[in-house]
């Protein structure tokens, strides 16, 4: 995995391969902050990485100058290894480590852009339960973005706030916001 812009481009980050985690490809990820480079400028905004795996979009964001970054994961082994890089590459990543629904239930934290990427294998319920829990709980700031990193095998189109979708390959980032 690499980081693809920014003050840290083209650095390359090795995960340890015991880490339950699927990264999301480079070119999915290229393509996905090119669409959030229209929207923010990225040292003004906050985000909340969910179901963080190695870290790779939190890093994307702390390379292009967000400071203000939460990554939520519940294995031990994915916060230790985003801790590591994080401090390594003098990154403001500050992260929790949580089961993710457990998590927004509890938080009050709004953040600008809101990034998911739960387990492809996850039911229509759970991954149905991620916008709703973020909407219910008002988390994601008025002109915020979240986006959910899913197969092409799911559809999240029929959810309330959904707005639209861009498939890369496998993956599928459908994306959502306030009415």
């Amino acid at each position: 995995m690499r980081i693809i812009s920014g003050q840290y481009k083209g650095r390359r980050i090795n995960a340890p391969k015991k880490l339950p985690v699927r990264p999301t490809t480079d070119m999915a990820k290229e393509a996905l902050f090119n669409i959030i480079n229209n929207h923010y400028y990225f040292d003004d905004i906050s985000v909340l990485d969910l179901f963080a795996g190695t870290g790779s979009i939190s890093y994307e964001f702390a390379s292009r100058g967000t400071e203000n970054i939460t990554s939520v994961d519940a294995h031990f082994g994915c916060i230790k290894f985003i801790n590591e890089t994080a401090d390594l590459f003098e990154m403001s990543i500050n992260t929790i480590k949580s089961d993710v629904f457990k998590f927004l239930e509890k938080t009050k934290s709004q953040a600008t852009v809101i990034f998911a990427d739960p387990p492809y294998a996850f039911t229509d319920v759970q991954f149905a339960s991620i916008p709703k829990l973020i909407f219910k709980n008002n988390l994601l700031e008025k002109e915020g973005l979240l986006i959910v990193e899913h197969s092409k095998q799911t559809n999240l189109s029929q959810l309330e706030n959904f707005r639209y979708s861009k498939h890369y390959g496998g993956n599928v980032f459908s994306f959502f916001e306030h009415e």
